[in-house]
């Protein structure tokens, strides 16, 4: 059985919990005992002192299982062979003895927590009995033709072991239910089914071999005991080995990418804050070139000796992104926070001495990083990764050893830099011109419905750049595709259509070639998503899919419907309302479906009025 390693409860909830516990399980153990063990004999004693002795050993060499080092300890097949062997009112004896012998060695430890430990094993010990005698077993020797009952009572022994456990947590720990329940199943099942048939071979051996029995069984226990323990120190060095980089000794890349998931998903379920940053050694190149690669792979473990030591006091996680890049995620810390944080340790590795740093255009060490902070409405990691990389890259950009926050640009330098890059949007949009006139009208027509969106909306700065560039942007994987099938007249193949479903992947792939527009990968993506789930390339679903990308999609096939189409008939603004709505909930999103239909019909009364 696991042991319970927890807090002092200070919720009512855990209190009452605790109470419960106890009161049931003193109960049982009152109701299956009466009394009995006052007329053991002198040999019905030493047994219960044997086996209490042997289960205390056992808790004594609790062990622990990989991955996630949960412990357990075979003590648990004691109870259960005394159960079967010599009956309930036997086995919560030995439970009484064994459990007062563990109070007096763990005298460190509250007495609140042994006496609920003693109760959850009274529980369990309890109802394990009474599912074995209502199954027909008998005690005494293990006999073949009761084996259901014996099964039926390692398997309530299992499940109540594994419920009490997972509540504990649930109450003391404000665990999730489903999660823990789904993490000690995953992690310790073939442990506890080990435990159970012990219960088997410890049964056979104390009633045909008696206490050398017992002794055999002791001496295989703690090897067993002895094997997971190493086993377990073996994982964890394997773990550490494939989690480190090993030249300086952080975590690595797949190890970063991991945590920074699950940080992730701890943020977007408490609503605390997560930054996310990103370093880079400046100028790093110049003295790789000057100095060799040796004194270079110097300079990166120096910086990492750094970070080690500054960031050790702090829950962060720092590690080695790749070549001189390093990462430290920063939970509980907002944009502002992590900002101060990297400013003091930028200003610390600029005064701190290293050979060479005379050929550095400061004349110091210095490092440029971005920052970006996670929101609920970011797709997945890598968008977070991507707009630390852009902050990054904009720190370079504005002279290096700086450290910058993604989207705290000047409002001047923002429209300098969204004018800089609708026309490098354009510029490759232009190869429509002599491929698909009617994609490079398109994405022309798109954007503009994206930036009248954007003000309706009152999107930010930021979120206004990447929605507007993503739907100028979010056809560019046709370039991809055949000059024959984008101009086909007649109805595409199956073949065909495959093909031009993967524009989405294409363009993708073009944009995460170009810092400047990584962010702007999902729109390109996603704009072909359902909101019932049965879109393309992922079958994304519901809010699965970002809500700006829904709203692309809206845009995208209204434009779509307008416009002459080789393909599809032209639909009139009025048409196209009625098809939007006839494919709200299924195709879009409903909510945005009659935001955007708002928005048109308000645009189509003023032409009519302009045009009168």
């Amino acid at each position: 059985m696991s042991k319970q390693d927890t807090a002092t409860p200070k919720l009512n909830l855990s209190h009452l919990y605790a109470a419960a516990i106890c009161l049931t399980g003193i109960g049982l153990f009152a109701l299956f005992n009466r009394a009995v063990f006052i007329h053991y004999t002198t040999s019905t004693w030493v047994w219960v002192y044997a086996l209490a002795g042997a289960a205390v050993v056992l808790t004594i060499f609790t062990f622990q299982l990989p991955p996630q080092g949960n412990g357990l300890s075979l003590d648990s097949s004691v109870y259960l062979a005394c159960i079967f062997v010599f009956g309930p009112s036997f086995s919560l004896t030995v439970l009484l003895v064994a459990s007062a012998v563990i109070f007096l060695i763990e005298r460190k430890t509250v007495w609140w927590k042994h006496l609920i430990n003693f109760a959850v094993y009274s529980i369990i010990n309890a109802s394990a009995s009474y599912t074995f005698a209502a199954l027909g077993g008998v005690r005494g020797p293990l006999m073949d033709n009761h084996l259901a009952a014996y099964a039926g009572g390692m398997a309530i022994y299992f499940i109540m072991n594994t419920l009490l456990i997972v509540l504990y947590y649930y109450v003391f720990h404000n665990e999730n239910l489903y999660e823990t329940l789904k993490g000690m199943l995953k992690d310790t099942i073939i442990a506890y089914l080990s435990t159970l048939v012990l219960s088997l071979v410890l049964t056979i051996l104390l009633y045909h071999n008696h206490i050398f029995g017992l002794a055999l069984f002791l001496c295989l226990s703690i090897l067993l005991s002895y094997s997971f323990k190493q086993m377990f120190t073996m994982y964890r060095d394997i773990e550490e080995r494939a989690n480190r980089d090993p030249r300086t000794g952080l975590f690595n890349h797949s190890y970063f990418e991991v945590v920074l998931e699950e940080e992730m998903r701890k943020s977007r379920s408490t609503g605390s804050s997560l930054s996310l940053a990103m370093i880079d050694i400046d100028d790093f190149k110049k003295y790789n070139d000057h100095f060799g690669h040796l004194k270079g792979d110097g300079l990166i473990v120096f910086l990492a000796e750094l970070l080690k030591k500054e960031c050790g006091g702090a829950e962060m996680v720092v590690s080695r992104y790749g070549g001189e890049e390093f990462t430290l995620l920063m939970p509980s810390y907002d944009t502002d926070q992590a900002k101060d944080f990297l400013d003091r340790l930028r200003k610390t590795l600029n005064n701190s001495p290293f050979d060479g740093t005379e050929i550095f255009p400061q004349g110091c060490l210095s490092f440029s990083a971005g920052i970006a902070g996670y929101r609920s409405d970011i797709h997945d990691k890598s968008e977070l990764v991507e707009h630390a990389d852009q902050a990054l890259y904009y720190a370079k950009k504005q002279g290096k050893n700086m450290v910058h926050i993604y989207g705290h640009q000047s409002l001047l330098e923002q429209d300098i830099d969204f004018s800089q890059d609708v026309r490098d949007i354009e510029q490759q949009l232009n190869l429509f011109m002599y491929k698909d006139m009617e994609t490079f009208k398109h994405s022309k027509r798109v954007f503009r419905y994206a930036m009248d969106i954007s003000e309706l909306l009152k999107l930010d700065s930021l979120t206004k750049r990447q929605f507007t560039l993503g739907a100028l942007i979010h056809d560019i994987g046709k370039l991809e595709i055949p000059w024959g099938i984008l101009n086909k007249k007649e109805k595409l193949t199956p073949e065909e259509w495959e093909m031009v479903k993967w524009h989405v992947t294409w363009g993708k792939q073009m944009a995460m070639t170009n810092d400047k527009f990584k962010d702007l990968a999902a729109y390109i993506e996603l704009h072909h998503e359902r909101y019932d789930g049965r879109g393309y390339p992922h079958g994304f679903k519901g809010e699965e899919i970002p809500k700006l990308c829904r709203m692309l999609t809206i845009i995208d096939s209204f434009d779509a419907m307008t416009t002459e189409r080789p393909y599809q008939p032209t639909k009139s603004v009025e048409e196209a309302i009625v098809e939007l709505r006839a494919c709200a909930g299924s195709q879009f999103d409903p909510e945005l479906t009659e935001f955007f239909i708002s928005y048109i019909e308000s645009r189509h009364l003023r032409t009519k009025e302009a045009a009168v």
